[in-house]
């Protein structure tokens, strides 16, 4: 649903030059019956998904049937279980404003220090990749600053200070809920009013003729307000990735709190998933070549997505392990640690792999050799032809996707930290591996439109997606 950083198209490097025909990017001009069919499934269900998960905890200690069970056989009633759901508190629409309010202010008001201070990162104003329309816009790339200054403000206030508890975020889990609800809705009907009514650039927009995809795949391709406030680099990186790790530290605490200490497993994943938290913020200017900048639209995909999908169901296993504190052995606990440190390389070095070469135009060493790669070429709305080059060295050789192959594994030992108890902590794996596999695809139809016969030559070349020798 949220989309994470991960790469929008294979390693390329491109160009600018002259042009004759328009090739396919973006979302789709229009709808056959099995998207439109999939748009309201998700429309419909994917907030009871979220609800049905954090009942679960709250309700069932976090198992899955009970629940069902209770359900099918007549025990209680969907009533019921929505009676003994806490709703909206003032304090929670308190916390959720001011966190909201800040993060805005943070992104949008506060130049990146940060690139000055730390040699090897990249902030500050920075430029984006070329959009459908031709345009390129520019970004205030500070998402480390916020991260930094937020966690440090975190340990002040909860810890130094006393102002408020580190639980306080498991304590007004299902309240927040709610505000993240009434944000996602909010700011993805907004933009497709703005898109309508006061796009940032006409050109960039794409109509199907049917409300509900509109609505939720976004009608606008980089909706604006003002010179900076980009709502798909807010809305994907904060407020929903700075409070991750937040979150994830709240469920320790409250873990402690209720249980006397905090296991090895919770110490795992909390570790893990900050790896994964401050390689995004680190590399947020790569960011800005993924699929979700480069390609995606801003709707309530990306807009509910963020707000509640992320950080409601990539947290899942620090809220599994407050009710279930499961202490690994020695020799589980370093497997899931090796799983989730080599899972991490393969995805990092993949995408600097395609970072160096894109940045070298080519003239460069991938894994100690200079890299082989296939010209191929496409044409923007403007008419521009654009020359690319895509690697089949290093990594990308041994896969079209082997960087979603090292989240894949990530996202398994996040999972493996928690047992084999229930099945709830599982579902992210199970969630990543149909979003990323579908990512493939979806980005490989869009390839195959844009390249032509050349992408048949580079899938020639890199025959495997995601295992090579499997799939």
């Amino acid at each position: 649903m949220a989309a994470k950083s991960l790469p929008s198209a294979p390693q390329t490097t491109a160009g600018r030059g002259r042009a004759v025909t328009q090739g396919q990017w973006g979302r789709a001009w229009e709808v056959d019956w099995f998207s439109l069919a999939s748009v309201l499934f998700l429309l419909l269900f994917a907030p009871f998904i979220v609800y049905f998960f954090v009942m679960a905890c709250d309700q069932y200690r976090c198992s899955l049937t009970a629940p069902l069970l209770d359900l099918a056989t007549g025990r209680v009633r969907l009533s019921d279980l929505w009676a003994r759901t806490p709703s909206v508190t003032k304090e929670a629409a308190q916390i959720y404003t001011l966190w909201v309010t800040f993060q805005v202010l943070l992104y949008w008001l506060l130049p990146d220090i940060c690139h000055k201070l730390l040699p090897g990162y990249v902030g500050g104003v920075q430029e984006g990749a070329v959009t459908p329309a031709g345009v390129v816009n520019k970004y205030e790339i500070n998402g480390l600053q916020a991260w930094l200054i937020t966690h440090l403000l975190w340990v002040v206030g909860s810890h130094l200070l006393a102002w408020f508890p580190p639980t306080i975020i498991f304590d007004n889990w299902i309240p927040l809920l709610w505000c993240a609800n009434i944000l996602g809705y909010a700011v993805s009907t907004f933009a497709m009013v703005k898109g309508y009514l006061f796009p940032t650039s006409a050109r960039d927009r794409k109509f199907t003729g049917n409300f509900f995809y509109n609505y939720m795949m976004g009608i606008e391709f980089n909706p604006r307000i003002g010179r900076w406030f980009d709502f798909k680099l807010f809305f994907n990186g904060r407020p929903g990735i700075v409070a991750w790790t937040l979150i994830n530290l709240s469920f320790a605490a409250k873990q402690r709190e209720l249980h006397g200490h905090v296991t090895n497993a919770m110490v795992l994943v909390n570790m893990l998933q900050a790896i994964y938290v401050l390689d995004f913020f680190w590399n947020e200017t790569w960011y800005l070549k993924t699929i979700d900048i480069c390609h995606d639209h801003f709707g309530w995909y990306l807009g509910w997505g963020d707000c509640v999908w992320l950080p409601y169901l990539y947290t899942l296993q620090g809220l599994y392990l407050v009710y279930h504190p499961v202490h690994l052995s020695t020799p589980h606990a370093l497997g899931v640690l090796l799983l989730g440190l080599l899972g991490y390389y393969i995805f990092r070095m993949a995408n600097h792999q395609k970072d160096l070469f894109r940045r070298t135009d080519g003239r460069c060493l991938i894994w100690g050799r200079k890299p082989e790669f296939i010209e191929c070429s496409y044409v923007s709305a403007d008419g521009q032809r654009h020359h690319s080059k895509l690697l089949v060295s290093g990594f990308w050789g041994l896969a079209r996707h082997l960087n979603y192959t090292g989240d894949l594994m990530g996202s398994l030992a996040y999972c493996l930290a928690c047992g084999g108890g229930h099945l709830l902590p599982y579902f992210y794996v199970v969630y990543m591996t149909i979003l990323l596999t579908h990512r493939c695809l979806r980005d490989e139809h869009r390839c195959a439109n844009k390249y032509g016969s050349e992408w048949a030559r580079y899938t020639a070349a890199v025959p495997y997606r995601l295992l090579p020798g499997i799939f």
